[in-house]
């Protein structure tokens, strides 16, 4: 797991009007003023009310603990430029391929969309960087506010149930959600297919990178494209009247900052596969050399993978079937 995501130094997460950073014990007197509240704190499961502060100050502990761990983040939310904090988002893990997104927010700051921002950018956070294929969430079954939230991010009521309310004295109904990155995919036009169905044909070109120890270079697509957090063979779309090389040798040199000659680019193999909206058809070449070292430039993640393991790695449906043919060739 990269650092940013599991020690003390994690980066904040920005949204377009939040801050989302790490929980601090400087913020235990603000975050005690909105959450001692009835009316946030009756939505909450493990909340009691009235909340102690010595309470409050065990679960900052609590928190920094899991965030350095890789456990749970919950996060303060502030604004861009402010310190103050407004609510907490989190997302704590429930196994290693998914989590329960959480958040509550101080009653004065209701109305202005905080909630949806924060979650929103959380889930982004969820697929794009930690890799996670499915999020599930709970609401108390009179908070429809936080229940139209998760349905605006895609999530889906799955079931009832109880859960037990400290601040309401016991059980009480709740309604249980949903979100997959097959969701994700869907709603980005990347979902399955209906056969028969017509759709345009999307050229794109992709390259395997070998280095000198037999490894292949994938990277993973970053927070906010679609597919974000999937890990694929650097590339990209063919521009009108464009060929692959061209546009391998493009893409390369604005992705990673390396030069290829289309000498070096051997073709290999071909993907194509039917997504919801568009037909992608993608050859994949081979190339050992090239000038300078491989940087990410466009916000991706990058990994020397050995040919063996390249199965491990999570990837959209079209890369898929050409790592059985690249490992068995390498």
């Amino acid at each position: 797991m990269p650092a940013a995501e599991s020690d003390a130094g994690f980066a904040p997460l920005l949204s377009e009007r939040l801050r989302l950073r790490a929980v601090t014990v400087d913020d235990a007197a603000a975050l005690h003023r909105l959450i001692n509240d009835w009316d946030v704190a009756r939505m909450l499961g493990g909340v009691p009310f009235p909340y102690p502060r010595e309470e409050l100050a065990a679960w900052i502990a609590a928190a920094a603990a899991d965030l350095a761990a890789g456990r749970a983040w919950h996060l303060v939310i502030t604004g861009r430029e402010e310190e103050h904090p407004v609510g907490v988002v989190g997302l704590s893990r429930e196994d290693a391929r998914s989590a329960r997104l959480g958040y509550w927010i101080g009653r004065r700051y209701w109305g202005h969309g905080v909630a949806s921002e924060a979650a929103g950018r959380m889930v982004q956070f969820a697929f794009g960087r930690l890799g996670l294929d499915t999020l599930t969430a709970y609401v108390a079954d009179d908070n429809d506010a936080s229940a139209r939230v998760l349905a605006k991010h895609g999530f889906r009521f799955t079931h009832e149930a109880e859960h037990d309310f400290r601040s309401r004295g016991g059980a009480f109904p709740v309604r249980w959600f949903r979100l997959t990155r097959a969701d994700v995919m869907r709603a980005s036009g990347h979902g399955e297919a209906t056969p028969g169905t017509k759709r345009p044909i999307v050229l794109v070109a992709a390259v395997a990178l070998i280095d000198a120890d037999g490894r292949v270079l994938l990277a993973r697509r970053p927070e906010g494209k679609a597919l974000a957090g999937l890990w694929e063979f650097p590339g990209g779309k063919l521009a009108e009247g464009e060929t692959p090389e061209a546009a391998l040798i493009r893409e390369l040199k604005e992705e990673l900052g390396i030069d290829v000659s289309a000498a070096c680019l051997a073709p290999f193999a071909f993907a194509s596969h039917a997504y919801e909206t568009f037909h992608l058809l993608m050859p994949l070449y081979l190339c050992r050399r090239w000038q300078g070292e491989p940087t990410p430039r466009e916000g991706q993640e990058l990994a020397w993978v050995r040919p063996m393991r390249l199965a491990e790695y999570p990837m959209p449906p079209a890369d898929v079937p050409l790592v059985a043919q690249l490992r068995d060739f390498l």
